[in-house]
């Protein structure tokens, strides 16, 4: 992705105040962008385990989504969530996370975008989320 792409993401990032309190960060290598959410003990919902709290990664994974639209649309604002469905697949244990959005359809007016988020490796992900998100506001 161009420079221009880079400069949205990193926009998006300092922009939303639970981003910054996540800890998390995004890397652009070509036109795939990951996001990466580093161990932190404040993101600890079941200390037995220790495990990530389910809010925690589905923020995550929302969070990613509208990063990857940002960067796609250009856009300088947040876009609104519709509606998303989490798949929570095995515990998030307490290490870093990564997540990549796959944007299923851009429409002119909704986005539908699936994410995945995984731990040690890809193929094994430790949660995902299909969403629908608002790209402008009817007139």
């Amino acid at each position: 992705m161009s420079d221009a792409a880079a400069e949205q993401l990193q926009a998006f990032l300092q922009r939303v105040p639970y981003v910054r309190f996540l800890g998390m960060r995004a890397e652009l290598a070509g036109d795939e962008m990951t996001a990466i959410l580093p161990f932190s003990e404040h993101l600890v919902g079941n200390t037995m385990i220790p495990a990530l709290h389910g809010g925690v990664i589905g923020a995550f994974l929302e969070m990613t989504a509208l990063a990857q639209l940002s960067v796609v649309q250009g856009s300088a604002r947040v876009h609104k969530t519709i509606d998303v469905t989490i798949e929570y697949l095995r515990p998030g244990r307490a290490m870093t996370t990564y997540a990549r959005a796959d944007l299923r359809k851009v429409g002119r007016r909704v986005a539908n975008v699936h994410v995945e988020a995984w731990q040690e490796q890809r193929s094994s992900p430790v949660a995902a989320l299909r969403g629908h998100f608002l790209l402008s506001e009817p007139r």
